[in-house]
C-alpha cells in the first residue's frame, strides 16, 4: 500500500513536522498519536485512525530513523507472523524547495489477505488525508 505527494517545502521542514509527534493531534487525521522515544530499536505506541474505522493502537519498534530522509517502524498484530507491517515515511529532495513525501505500508503474514480486505480502503484514504494535511502544514509554514 503506497501513496505519495509533492510538497513545496524542504525535506528539513517536513522532517521537523514528522518528528514533532506531540503536535500530531493538531493536524494529522490518520496517525493520531505517537508516544515514546523516536530512536532506532525503541518501541513506540502509535494510534492510527483509518477512514470509517475505529482507532487502532500498535506498539511497533522504530527500525530506521534517517534524518530528513526516512522514518520506519515495524510491528505485528497479535503474534509475529500473523499480520506484520512496516510503516514507512520517505522524503525525496527534488531541490528548489520541493520534496516528494512517500507514505507506505508493507505487510507480511498469514492473515494479510483477510485483514487487508477489511482495512485497505480506509487505510489508503487515511494515508492520503495525512499526506494532504502534511502538505498543507508544511507549505503554510513558509
Amino acid at each position: 500500500m503506497e501513496t505519495e505527494i509533492g510538497i513545496h517545502a524542504s525535506p528539513e521542514k517536513i522532517w521537523s513536522i514528522l518528528m514533532d509527534v506531540k503536535k500530531y493531534p493538531e493536524w494529522n487525521p490518520f496517525v493520531r498519536s505517537v508516544t515514546g522515544k523516536l530512536e532506532e530499536n525503541q518501541k513506540i505506541k502509535v494510534v492510527v485512525q483509518p477512514v470509517g474505522s475505529k482507532a487502532m493502537t500498535f506498539e511497533p519498534r522504530v527500525i530506521r530513523l534517517n534524518p530528513n530522509r526516512e522514518f520506519r517502524w515495524q510491528g505485528s498484530l497479535f503474534i509475529k507472523g500473523l499480520f506484520d507491517g512496516q510503516h514507512i515515511f520517505e522524503l525525496t529532495d527534488l531541490g528548489r524547495g520541493k520534496t516528494i513525501f512517500s507514505h507506505r505500508e508493507e505487510f507480511k503474514g498469514l492473515l494479510v489477505s483477510p485483514i487487508l480486505k477489511r482495512i485497505h480502503e480506509g487505510t489508503l484514504q487515511g494515508f492520503e488525508k495525512m499526506n494532504q494535511a502534511l502538505k498543507e502544514r508544511a507549505e503554510a509554514l513558509d
